[in-house]
């Protein structure tokens, strides 16, 4: 039995009232659809996860319908919305649109998640408050998942009612025009995105294409067939400091746009989305190198602006809608009335006090649609940072909603050869769910009780727990790093680099120490029942080895003697993180990624 004031929902949603009584749950009863199509629910009767027969007939005995599913275009409930009723007989979700039953469906498999005999008599009335809640997952430094994990992730992601996915490209889409750029990648094929596409719609989830179209393209400019197409073929300082390597597209040269035009032309096809996000985000050697006496004369804002509406026509003459990240235009506030009307911008930011009321409002003011894009933090960190996440994710929905927005996206990044795992990343994604959902709802209250039931399907609350007090294991350190951790900066830098200590004391890599135990103890006698427990365990193992190892060289770098075995200890790291990479990613990339421990 069910004591309703446990519940715990993600999202949490808007209006829910107790009811007296409680429905007994029977061993065996039908699906009743009520709906002019009945098809059109047939998703969301099987998100339930109740496994009753499905029947559209009136006829059949009222006494044996546990559940029904009506939809009603008339009903007066928005578009996304529904209403779930659990009586002493029966449950009943009601929406106007087939997407709303399914987000119903989603709320009562959570209920039920928590149920054994019987669940709480109880009405629900809800709604989102952004219409477009998307998740974006870097697949290009350096994991590319596997098919099995994808499908899994939608599976995950359309739980927590998350309508959009992308997956941030730069040279793993298996372009049969280019195959020097991803032949050791293990890419992603037009086939696998035309079954992601389609297994991502009967989940209600928008498979959106990502492209990045102007910096972050040094996987490709490196090669010789495309160098004469960089700003900077030869590298050049920026204000991250000397590139020796080429990175971003020459913005003046028109093959450029010759070049994307075919880029687009080969991938887009594959996609049933009509949004394109095209990136275009720091651009930093922009004007410092072929494009710099065009920068001069016309001034660099104008410059990016031009190639970013040539981009622009590409997308549009292709029957889409551009998205593209705004970090680079808000340094042109000027500029910003000139971009078209169904552009959306993309407003990123990562540390919890990020200025989106202010960038918000420069797009809003100027009638440009726009998205907040908050972080999962899980980047250069091992085990995330989980109050950053909250914080962050928090401020970006809070004010993007003030100011209009038309979504948020939550990034989950994979800089520096990605070392978080894919369960360390689910604390941020299901924060984003959330606060995109139900801006006004605590966020941190229950948030590891959520983790544990909806991330992991452990009722035992352990493993959610773990997670999350590993999210916060960076707060041992006084000392702050931007985006990225004391603990990661140990293992990512070289092992006589003693700069990256200054600020940290001996102690508090003792207090890391013994957090790490504690959590360890801790999650012994979870009961994970996800369909990816075994990788799951394997992974929570993997990153606190990791931790341990960190600890260990810090202490090293503030004077502590090495141990004789530290060689052995360092190797046994790396062929974990190789262990818990295949568990859910292909094989390109992994070595590039191991290279990236610098401990070692």
């Amino acid at each position: 039995m069910t004591d309703v004031t446990c519940l715990r929902l993600a999202p949490v949603p808007k209006r829910f009232t107790r009811r007296e009584g409680m429905l007994k749950m029977p061993a065996q009863a039908y699906t009743y659809l009520n709906a002019e199509d009945p098809r059109l629910l047939l998703p969301a009767a099987r998100k339930t996860g109740l496994g009753w027969p499905v029947t559209a007939s009136p006829k059949g005995p009222k006494d044996q319908i546990g559940l029904v599913i009506r939809l009603d275009e008339a009903a007066g409930i928005s578009a996304q919305g529904y209403k779930l009723a659990v009586g002493p007989k029966r449950i009943e979700i009601e929406s106007s649109t087939p997407v709303g039953a399914f987000y119903g469906a989603c709320t009562l498999a959570q209920i039920l998640r928590q149920s054994q005999d019987a669940i709480p008599c109880l009405s629900i009335s809800d709604w989102p408050d952004l219409p477009a809640r998307g998740v974006m997952l870097d697949i290009s430094r350096d994991k590319v998942p596997t098919m099995e994990t994808l499908y899994h992730l939608v599976d995950l992601l359309s739980d927590w009612k998350i309508n959009q996915l992308q997956l941030y490209t730069e040279h793993t889409f298996a372009y049969l025009a280019h195959p020097t750029v991803w032949e050791r990648a293990s890419p992603v094929t037009g086939e696998e995105i035309m079954a992601l596409d389609q297994y991502c719609r009967s989940h209600f989830v928008e498979l959106v294409p990502n492209q990045n179209s102007f910096g972050h393209m040094e996987r490709w400019l490196k090669h010789d067939r495309y160098r004469s197409l960089a700003e900077a073929p030869n590298g050049c300082d920026t204000e991250w400091g000397h590139m020796s390597h080429p990175f971003s597209l020459c913005a003046t040269d028109r093959r450029s746009i010759r070049f994307l035009a075919g880029l687009y032309d080969e991938l887009l096809p594959h996609f049933s989305s009509r949004l394109f996000n095209v990136g275009c985000d720091e651009t930093i050697d922009l004007g410092r190198g072929r494009s710099r006496k065009a920068c001069e004369e016309r001034g660099t804002g104008r410059v990016y602006l031009d190639f970013l509406l040539d981009i622009y026509r590409l997308v549009t003459d292709r029957g889409r809608r551009m998205q593209f990240w705004g970090d680079i235009i808000t340094g042109y506030p000027e500029l910003i009335p000139e971009l078209p009307k169904d552009m959306i911008a993309l407003e990123w930011g990562y540390k919890f006090d990020h200025p989106f009321a202010e960038r918000c409002a420069r797009f809003s003011e100027a009638q440009v649609p726009f998205y907040v894009c908050p972080g999962a933090s899980g980047w250069n960190s091992i085990v995330g940072r989980a109050e950053n996440a909250v914080g962050n994710i928090a401020n970006a929905a809070k004010n993007g909603l003030a100011q209009g927005t038309a979504g948020l996206l939550v990034t989950e990044w994979g800089d520096n050869g990605h070392w978080q795992p894919l369960s360390v990343g689910y604390l941020g994604l299901m924060v984003g769910a959330m606060a995109s959902w139900n801006v006004k709802a605590d966020l941190t209250r229950g948030l590891a009780e959520n983790l544990s039931l909806h991330a992991f399907q452990d009722l035992t609350g352990k493993t959610g727990q773990a997670f999350y007090d590993l999210g916060n294991l960076y707060l041992a350190f006084a000392k702050r790093t931007g985006n990225s951790s004391v603990p990661w900066q140990m293992l990512f830098s070289p092992i006589d680099d003693t700069a990256v200590v200054d600020g940290v004391r001996l102690s508090e890599f003792g207090d890391m120490e013994r957090r790490l135990r504690e959590i360890r103890a801790a999650v012994r006698g979870e009961k994970t029942t996800a369909p990816d427990a075994d990788i799951v365990r394997v992974e929570l193992a993997h990153v606190i080895a990791t931790c341990q190892l960190s600890a260990l060289i810090g202490k090293m770098k503030l004077g502590t003697p090495a141990p004789e075995d530290l060689p052995q200890r360092i190797n046994e790291v790396k062929r974990s993180h190789e262990e818990a990479w295949l568990l859910r990613n292909r094989p390109g990339g992994l070595s590039d990624s191991v290279a990236r421990m610098k401990a070692g």
